[in-house]
């Protein structure tokens, strides 16, 4: 590559969905701070346009998709780097791929903290990435000595015959046992399984939680209700492999790599707003820890809520959910450390203010026992 003209890149990387835009914005981050790029963005593919590619004169690309032959992307000469949808390594390229197997585990640790009793998954049998979904999500359930329910129809059938398949939908969120968690692939999936409980009768949250994947905010807030969702670090990705091309194009030695795009946190909506609890204590103190999870709220407010004694409440607790009252307040409260991590530029000490700790050290020490890392570090691996 010249060194005395702007690197001009090419970017295959579909925009309809929001992993793809999420995936653009860590790419335009990265121009912007180590650039500048100049781009050539072709989002329906290579299939008929190596000779305009070619010519463009391009000193890279990042390819998203596995529609393309990756000896048809070797054969243009380029230094690379391939995001396939399957979620597999590509021999001979550095890629960038989902831990598909820990998002199905996240979503299963989800439905477990609410209460559920009952599970089961909702995806897709000819694709990989959300067949490790839902492994990730039986491994976890199965840790509980719980056997999920599946649901799982061919991709393609479900775009094509969706008024057929709507129904099988219905059919089988009747066959359920009640109230269940379902965890969808995707928040598309997800939106279909929101559609069948219509089809079905059936009420959400009360009868039937559902958690997708993605966090896309569009389709999450035209769902109805709307729909929660587990929240990956994509933008950081996109950076990563903006800076992964860079090194390749410089003509530095890059071994195959692959950039893992991790799930961060589940963005609850009220698809999933509600506790599967039969201890209707163990739920009001549970709605109450959420209400002022913002506030130092100590095991003493908790008990001061629900009107019972402390000893009584944790003994309850402890069989509904398998935690102590001061566990799940410090639970809750790293949870919302971790989310302002990532979604805000604020400080530890500006989140400490925020979130009325006392110190910035006492909440690094709170979120390393709960998270095992310190919150730097945390931002700094999930952050963008």
């Amino acid at each position: 590559m010249a060194i005395d003209r702007i690197p001009r890149i090419i970017l295959l990387v579909e925009t309809s969905h929001e992993f793809g835009r999420e995936l653009l914005r860590g790419i335009a981050r990265y121009s912007r701070l180590h650039g500048p790029w100049t781009f050539y963005r072709e989002p329906s593919g290579l299939s008929g346009k190596f000779p305009k590619l070619l010519n463009n004169d391009a000193d890279g690309i990042i390819v998203r998709g596995d529609a393309i032959n990756p000896e048809e992307i070797r054969s243009l000469g380029l230094p690379a780097v391939l995001l396939p949808r399957t979620g597999d390594h590509v021999p001979g390229f550095c890629c960038v791929k989902v831990d598909s197997l820990s998002v199905g585990i996240m979503g299963a640790i989800h439905l477990l903290e609410r209460g559920f009793q009952h599970f089961a998954f909702c995806g897709f049998s000819d694709m990989p990435w959300s067949q490790k979904r839902r492994d990730g999500f039986r491994q976890k359930l199965n840790e509980h000595g719980i056997t999920p329910n599946v649901y799982e129809q061919q991709e393609s059938v479900s775009v094509h015959s969706w008024s057929r398949e709507q129904k099988d939908i219905a059919e089988w969120l009747n066959s359920l046992p009640k109230p269940v968690g379902i965890m969808a692939c995707t928040d598309y999936r997800g939106q279909h399984v929101l559609e069948g409980c219509k089809v079905a009768g059936l009420h959400v949250p009360e009868d039937v939680a559902v958690v997708g994947v993605l966090n896309d905010d569009i389709i999450c807030d035209l769902c109805d209700p709307p729909l929660s969702s587990i929240a990956l670090n994509i933008e950081k990705s996109g950076y990563e492999a903006a800076a992964l091309l860079d090194q390749l194009m410089t003509g530095q030695v890059v071994h195959e790599q692959d950039i893992i795009i991790q799930p961060v946190y589940v963005v609850v909506r009220r698809s999933t707003d509600i506790f599967a609890i039969e201890d209707s204590i163990v739920s009001k103190a549970l709605h109450y820890m959420r209400q002022h999870v913002r506030q130092p709220i100590q095991v003493s407010d908790v008990v001061s809520a629900v009107g019972l004694s402390r000893r009584a409440l944790e003994q309850r607790f402890q069989r509904a959910i398998g935690r102590s009252v001061l566990s799940e307040i410090r639970r809750l409260r790293v949870e919302l450390i971790a989310q302002l991590l990532v979604e805000t530029n604020s400080t530890v000490t500006q989140i400490a203010q925020s979130l009325n700790f006392t110190s910035e050290k006492h909440i690094a020490r709170a979120f390393r026992q709960e998270k095992g890392i310190s919150p730097l570090m945390y931002r700094k691996k999930y952050g963008r």
